[in-house]
C-alpha cells in the first residue's frame, strides 16, 4: 500500500471513530491496527499505539488493547524506545532490535490465542505530535524467533509513511479521555445514570 493510500485509510477510520464519539471500541482499534500493519506486511499485534499520561510522566498502550491493562512505561525509562522517541521528538528504525537493550515485559504477553508471545526483531516508531506537543508514539514491529525469516528491514520511506499516520492519530488522540469508560458505565453519563432506581 502506498503512503497516500495508508494515510487516507487511517484518516477514514479515524473519522469513523470520531463520528461514533467517546473512547474508541476494541473493534475500532483492531481495525486501525490491521490497516496500519498490513501496509508494512505486519500483523495486527505488531502495531502498538501508546499515549502520554495527562501528567506527562507515563506511557500507556492504547493498542494492543490487552497491553492497556498490563501496565505503563515511565517516560524516564532509559531503555524504552517509545520513551526515547518521545523525549527526542523523532522517529527511529532499529532492524536488529534483539541486540538493543530494552524492557521485554510487554513482549512476554500472549496477545491472543493465535498470537503467542514472540520477541521483537525489527521495529520502527514515530512520535505522535499535535500543535508541537508529543502525545504518544506509534510502533510497528516484526516479531519472530531468532534464526527464522522475519521479513524485510524497515526503510526510511516506511518511517516517513508511519510519521504521516502518527500526525493523523495525534489530532484524534487530543479529543479522547485518557481512561476508557469503566464496564457498566455509559460514556458521558454520571455514575449511576442509566441504572434502575433503588427501592
Amino acid at each position: 500500500m502506498a503512503g497516500m493510500d495508508l494515510s487516507l485509510a487511517v484518516a477514514k477510520q479515524v473519522e469513523e471513530m470520531r463520528k461514533v464519539g467517546g473512547y474508541p471500541s476494541d473493534e475500532a482499534l483492531l481495525t486501525l491496527a490491521v490497516q496500519i500493519g498490513s501496509a508494512f506486511s505486519c500483523k495486527k499485534d505488531e502495531v502498538a499505539i501508546l499515549r502520554v499520561s495527562p501528567d506527562g510522566r507515563m506511557l500507556r498502550f492504547l493498542c494492543p488493547v490487552k497491553l492497556h491493562k498490563i501496565g505503563e512505561i515511565p517516560l524516564t525509562s532509559a531503555h524504552s524506545l517509545a520513551a526515547k522517541d518521545i523525549r527526542d521528538k523523532r522517529g527511529e528504525i532499529i532492524n536488529n532490535f534483539a541486540a538493543y537493550k530494552h524492557p521485554t515485559v510487554f513482549e512476554a504477553v500472549d496477545l491472543s490465542a493465535e498470537e503467542k508471545a514472540t520477541p521483537i526483531q525489527k521495529i520502527m516508531s514515530a512520535p505522535m505530535v499535535a500543535e508541537g506537543k508529543v502525545l504518544g508514539v506509534i510502533e510497528v514491529s516484526r516479531k519472530g524467533v531468532p534464526g527464522e525469516p522475519i521479513g524485510p528491514d524497515f526503510t526510511p520511506r516506511d518511517l516517513t509513511e508511519l510519521t504521516a499516520v502518527a500526525g493523523i492519530l495525534a489530532a484524534y488522540i487530543t479529543t479522547l479521555p485518557y481512561d476508557p469508560p469503566t464496564a457498566g458505565k455509559k460514556p458521558g453519563l454520571p455514575a449511576g445514570a442509566g441504572q434502575p432506581p433503588k427501592a
